[in-house]
């Protein structure tokens, strides 16, 4: 649970630091920079894991659902980097967190992409409940 919280930091500082960049270089190289560091340090895991390169191969095999992970973090990254100078990081990653908390709800109960179903419980619409009154009080104050 402490390494899911030290995420929440290192997204709203890669937002931060990405912001940053954009200014420089603009949204999408700011963006494209993000990503191709990213794939050189996810390299680097791979071959310090022991995992064999030739493993990678093995997505071929991967239903076309499993590929759209980069995708979507695409643009997660390129909104957070035009959000942030418009609407402050608190702001964004309140949105973004109540946008999480409703489609992970979605995905639970459903058991989508072969999660463990979970169903949803009046404490658990009461927490996502919670969540974006707090996305109103940001977004107010």
């Amino acid at each position: 649970m402490f390494l899911a919280l030290l995420t929440g930091v290192a997204m709203s500082t890669q937002a931060g630091v990405n912001t940053k960049l954009s200014t420089y270089v603009g949204n999408v190289p700011a963006a494209f920079i993000s990503f191709a560091t990213g794939t050189i340090a996810l390299f680097v895991c791979v071959l310090l894991s022991g995992a064999s390169v030739s493993d990678l191969v093995k997505a071929k095999n991967a239903p076309l659902i499993s590929w759209i992970g980069g995708v979507l973090g695409v643009f997660f990254v390129l909104v957070m980097i035009s959000a942030v100078p418009r609407i402050g990081v608190a702001l964004s990653f309140s949105l973004a967190i109540g946008g999480q908390m409703l489609a992970a709800l979605v995905i639970d109960h459903f058991g989508l992409f072969g999660v463990t179903e979970r169903s949803v419980s009046w404490p658990r619409m009461v927490g996502a409940l919670m969540i974006m009154v707090g996305v109103v009080v940001i977004r107010r104050f």
